[in-house]
This record gives structure tokens, C-alpha cells and sequence, in this order.
């Protein structure tokens, strides 16, 4: 199976043209990639990563659990699948931390996802002060059984999960730390132990866990060498195209 790399754009970049621009240089440099490559652009780009990028999959950041109706603002699974999105992050650590979602919000947003067609990366990690008070594996824990709960064996096979710490992403500068490849690898384990606990081990024997925290082309090898880590979610190294293909390179 490819290594899955995902480009998590985040609430970049600011204009349409420089959206182009980045798209350009992606699609003359990603060619010959052996990497199963996934682009999450904001919502208003993904008609023209849809468009541009042939060799790619569209992927989205978010989305809400209901399929229509009276809420502002939110999109559904179904709108994202008739713009030819196939993955969707959910969980991710920023919108935790500042806009207060729960593991319940969460888990119905997945099984939203799933009820779609579409394939969910979720995402999990503790904070530094739950790491340093050796509360790691009961935070995963508990929230990849909260997450998980009502998922059918059968869609795990959909599923994807992001190990991402907390106190290792880019944006959390107060805190930042880096992970090393082998705590990756002990919770890319652990994630795969606890799957299979719940779901058996037939179940999950296609589960991908990838690494996502503060990635970038001088430490994405040694992450991507542990076998029992499937693939990379790239923040802030995917806004500079040279270095996201240069990430890219190493597979």
C-alpha cells in the first residue's frame, strides 16, 4: 500500500492567484511521486484543486454532521462528495482547542462521513501536560472509543486515524515540541492494538495511522521509515511547495 501524505492547507492561502500559483508549481513537481497524495484546501479552492489537479485526491478539513438544513455556515458530507472530495479530516487539534469540539461532535461528524462514502482521517493526541503526567494512552483511549462508538466493522476499512500530539504541532508555539520517531511509532502501535480490540483483527488489517505534528523534509523520513506508520499529515511544510514535494521525494 502507498504511503498516504496529506496536505492540510489550513486557512491558507489568501487569494485566488496565489491559490493558482501553488497549484502550478504542485502539478509540474508531483508527477513521478509514488506517495497517494491528498490535498485539504479551504472550501472555496476545492473546485479548483478538483479541476487542476488530476493526479491528486481532494480531501476537505471539516465538515458537519447533518446532511442540510437551518445551520449557518456548515457544509455537509454530501456537498463535499459532489465536489469530488474523498477524505475529510476531523478532530484536528486547532479546531479542538480553539472552537471547543468535543469526541460527541466529533463521532457524529464521522459517521456522517462514512454514511457518505467518503473516508474520515481522525485525528488524536494529547496535550504536553496529559504527556508529562503520563496520561497519554488513557487520553487516546478514551477518545478513539468515544469517536468509534456506532462504527460498523465493515467501515473500518474507510477509516484513517492521525496521531497528532498536541504540544507538536507548528501552531501551538507556546508549547511546540518535537516527537520523536519512535514515540510516533509506540502510538501508531498502540492506535492499532486499541482498534483492533474493539473492532477485531480482521477488521482493521487496511487501518492507516498516520503522524501528523510539526512535519517537515528533515524529520518526515524518519517517520515515514516505521512500517507501522502509513503515511504523514503535513501542515505548514504544504504551503511551501518546494518543500512539500521535497517531502514527496523521500518515498
Amino acid at each position: 500500500m502507498k504511503k498516504l501524505i496529506v496536505a492540510n492547507w489550513k486557512c491558507n492561502p489568501t487569494s485566488l492567484k496565489e491559490a493558482q500559483k501553488m497549484l502550478l508549481q504542485l502539478r509540474s513537481g508531483i508527477k513521478k511521486t509514488k506517495a497517494e497524495v491528498v490535498i485539504c484546501p479551504p472550501f472555496c479552492y476545492l473546485p479548483l484543486v478538483s479541476y487542476k489537479m488530476l493526479n491528486v485526491k481532494l480531501g476537505a478539513q471539516n465538515c458537519f454532521w447533518e446532511q442540510n438544513g437551518p445551520f449557518t455556515g456548515e457544509i455537509s458530507a454530501q456537498m463535499l462528495k459532489d465536489l469530488a472530495v474523498q477524505y475529510v479530516i476531523l478532530g484536528h487539534s486547532e479546531r479542538i482547542m480553539i472552537l471547543g469540539e468535543t469526541n460527541a461532535m466529533i463521532a457524529k461528524k464521522v459517521k456522517a462521513v462514512l454514511n457518505s462514502g467518503l473516508m474520515p482521517i481522525i485525528c488524536v493526541g494529547e496535550t504536553l501536560e496529559e504527556k508529562e503526567q503520563g496520561k497519554t494512552f488513557q487520553v487516546i483511549e478514551k477518545a478513539l472509543r468515544e469517536i468509534l462508538q456506532g462504527i460498523k466493522k465493515q467501515q473500518m476499512e474507510k477509516v484513517i486515524i492521525a496521531y497528532e500530539p498536541l504540544w507538536a504541532i507548528s501552531t501551538n508555539q507556546n508549547n511546540h515540541k518535537n516527537c520523536s520517531p519512535d514515540d510516533a511509532l509506540t502510538m501508531a502501535l498502540y492506535i492499532k492494538k486499541l482498534a483492533s480490540e474493539i473492532f477485531g483483527k480482521k477488521a482493521i488489517q487496511t487501518l492507516r495511522v498516520l503522524y501528523g505534528g510539526s512535519v517537515n523534509v528533515k524529520n518526515a523520513l524518519y517517520y515515514l521509515n516505521q512500517d507501522a506508520i502509513s503515511g504523514l499529515l503535513v501542515g505548514g511544510a504544504s504551503l511551501n511547495i518546494k518543500e512539500f514535494l521535497g517531502i514527496l521525494s523521500l518515498i
